[in-house]
């Protein structure tokens, strides 16, 4: 039988998770602080409730790239799979003329397959994912193309009326994206398959030793992350009524940057999907603040690069940390 933590151990690292998550909390609210000084339109419910409108599909691939990165894995490949399950969802209503059902039905298995190609190829050749998502980034971006004709497809309110539902103000995606975050954070913290990720995450020879099989915890999250990602698709195309087969470009960055941000390790084992909702927030409020100022794109990305770097630099100083505490 393993010893029970020490009750010292235990709260040392309650602490620090709290520490975590009131740094997080204070860097958006010095965010909001600045830009609302900058500009006067920024401290407005209605710059707030446009902001939740909007990151509801960062939020789900968001999710998805943190459970990867937990099991010391990486997906590159999300941005182009979004592009893909929109680009199927479209061409299934304007052209097969499929109902609303069966077309996103059709997006979900679609960001599944996407997902269990990337877990299954990579675990059974034991191939890095860097490698394996980056040939799914450009299989799938050239699917969508091809499915497309490179055209985008105009839907029209036939799929809108998902992006247009509201409770309190809120659309229907971002309640659906933050219930997803909550049963994501509660599954990683509560169950036995989030205590099995973290292990394979922290040690995998380690994980093996135990009786955990690495291949099927890390086969499972890349078909988790492909489903949310079709998920995330969804949203995105019902807020634009059309499937655009370029859609999802540069996502892949936005939801690791996210993750980074909200303490995920890259090197695996340690994570919060409820951190990286904060640092999905705090990246959207950057983007939307430096565009009330009248940043010009390329100032805004020089701002967005700057920060994913010094988020880096903080998870490598964190790693250190963490493993003097263990020695």
């Amino acid at each position: 039988m393993p010893e029970p933590v020490p009750t010292s151990v235990r709260r040392a690292a309650w602490l620090r998770a709290g520490a975590d998550y009131l740094g997080l909390i204070g860097a958006l609210v010095l965010l909001i602080l600045i830009f609302g000084l900058a500009t006067r339109h920024f401290l407005s419910a209605d710059t707030f409730r446009t902001i939740a409108n909007q990151i509801p599909a960062m939020m789900l691939i968001a999710t998805g790239m943190t459970l990867v990165l937990i099991v010391a894995e990486i997906d590159l490949s999300v941005g182009s799979v979004l592009g893909l399950c929109g680009a199927v969802t479209g061409v299934a209503l304007t052209q097969w003329g499929w109902p609303l059902g069966a077309a996103l039905t059709a997006a979900l298995v679609t960001g599944a397959l996407c997902g269990a190609f990337n877990g299954l190829v990579s675990v059974r050749w034991r191939l890095p994912s860097f490698i394996v998502t980056l040939g799914m980034l450009e299989m799938a971006r050239g699917a969508a193309h091809a499915l497309t004709q490179s055209q985008t497809q105009y839907i029209g309110p036939s799929i809108g009326g998902i992006a247009e539902a509201h409770v309190l103000g809120l659309s229907l995606p971002f309640l659906l994206a933050l219930a997803v975050v909550v049963l994501a954070q509660a599954a990683l913290s509560h169950s036995v398959f989030g205590r099995h990720m973290l292990a394979v995450g922290a040690n995998e020879a380690a994980a093996r030793l135990n009786g955990i099989d690495p291949r099927r915890i890390k086969a499972t999250v890349f078909v988790l992350s492909g489903l949310l990602v079709a998920l995330a698709a969804i949203v995105d195309t019902s807020r634009f009524q059309s499937a655009n087969p370029n859609a999802g470009t540069g996502f892949e960055l936005q939801a690791i940057a996210a993750a980074v941000i909200g303490g995920t390790s890259l090197m695996g084992g340690r994570g919060s999907v409820a951190r990286t909702f904060l640092g999905v927030l705090i990246i959207a409020v950057l983007n939307s603040g430096l565009a009330s100022v009248g940043a010009r794109d390329e100032m805004k990305r020089l701002v967005t690069g700057a920060v994913i770097v010094a988020a880096v630099i903080l998870d490598h100083y964190r790693h250190r940390l963490a493993q003097k505490e263990r020695t």
